[in-house]
């Protein structure tokens, strides 16, 4: 009885992680510019990625293979949003600015006043 409702569970993390990847890859067909793509990518791609580790967690018993899924999901959560903050950086260095940016600069400490 336990085994079905693990497997079940299982499963449906497995699906919501693989709905995500698939509206992450919808979203980087259809957005307009670098950061939205970027955007709708990182976050569906990071929260995907949770769901089907800990989706595969529950497949197997206990063990090292565990341990090592949580290594990976430690890795994953961090590496993702730390590359996508540092590709969003080089594309605002190279001179690509998002396509509604109204932002003067003002804001920054670095920037001269008017």
């Amino acid at each position: 009885m336990t085994e079905t409702v693990l497997d079940i569970l299982s499963w449906i993390l497995l699906g919501s992680g693989s709905f995500f990847y698939v509206v992450g890859s919808i979203g980087l067909l259809r957005m307009p510019d670098v950061f939205t793509r970027m955007h709708a990518t990182s976050v569906s791609d990071t929260f995907g990625a949770f769901l089907m580790l800990v989706g595969m967690m529950l497949q197997v018993e206990p063990s090292l293979v565990t341990l090592r899924l949580i290594i990976i999901i430690a890795i994953i959560l961090y590496t993702g949003p730390v590359a996508t903050h540092a590709l969003a950086r080089a594309a605002r260095h190279a001179g690509i600015k998002p396509l509604l940016d109204d932002d003067t600069g003002n804001d920054r400490e670095d920037a001269p006043s008017k």
